[in-house]
């Protein structure tokens, strides 16, 4: 059975007048109580529950969801077209305002161990529909922002976040990477394979990043290679 598949099995058992508040608390209840299996299915529904609520949320932070930004969701997401309608019901429960966001994103990171390496998965998602129409709206980072702080994610881990996704063609480099501009070479280098295998899409399945979601990680990885060309050519090192 997919994700998909066990993740709509509940969307269904929702009743129709139920609001967002009340199905993700059926589904976190369904996760916590182990409905779903094995922990790696339950970390497989957080995560999905997580993405799926929190892109909508996001997508309506600047008063208005646009084609582009459903696109982009739907970019992250390998969607059978059997399950489409079932998650399409969840995303369109959750973007009927921004209200109550910073309570879902609580009961969401109570799913995951504290510090887990999941939220900063979830960040990278979020950012990757915030900046679908062109720009990160000044509403649309102070959600993201207001989610990370709720996930624990440090300030200086935001913005490090944030500048592989806000123009990071642009950006700092070693922010991108997350390692001091002083560093060595060598320690460039053994850092800049770290965070490569820390992003492997094995990697992420193993700390409940369902294959379906692995767009995830290749722009991430688009982003680091990108930061670790322009040190390399800098600094012209092999």
């Amino acid at each position: 059975m997919t994700i998909w598949q066990r993740l709509g099995d509940f969307i269904r058992q929702l009743p129709c007048t139920c609001t967002i508040g009340q199905a993700l608390d059926g589904l976190i209840e369904a996760v916590r109580t182990a409905l779903l299996g094995t922990p790696e299915n339950r970390r497989q529904v957080a995560f999905s529950v997580s993405m799926i609520a929190l892109s909508a949320k996001m997508a309506k932070a600047d008063g208005v969801v646009t084609p582009r930004e459903v696109a982009a969701f739907e970019e992250l997401f390998e969607i059978p077209p059997n399950e489409r309608q079932n998650v399409a019901r969840l995303f369109n429960l959750a973007k009927q305002d921004v209200a109550g966001f910073d309570a879902y994103a609580r009961k969401l990171a109570s799913l995951f161990d504290p510090g887990s390496p999941v939220f900063e998965d979830i960040i990278d998602g979020l950012f990757h529909i915030a900046k679908a129409d062109g720009m990160v709206h000044q509403d649309e980072m102070a959600f993201l922002d207001s989610v990370a702080s709720i996930f624990g994610i440090p300030e200086a881990a935001f913005a490090r976040i944030s500048s592989r996704h806000v123009v990071p063609e642009e950006g700092d480099p070693y922010l991108i990477l997350g390692i001091d501009r002083g560093a060595s070479n060598d320690d460039v280098k053994r850092h800049y394979r770290r965070i490569v295998a820390e992003t492997h899409p094995d990697r992420l399945i193993a700390r409940g990043v369902p294959a379906e979601f692995l767009a995830i990680a290749t722009a991430k990885l688009a982003a680091l290679n990108g930061a670790y060309d322009r040190i390399r050519r800098e600094r012209a090192f092999a």
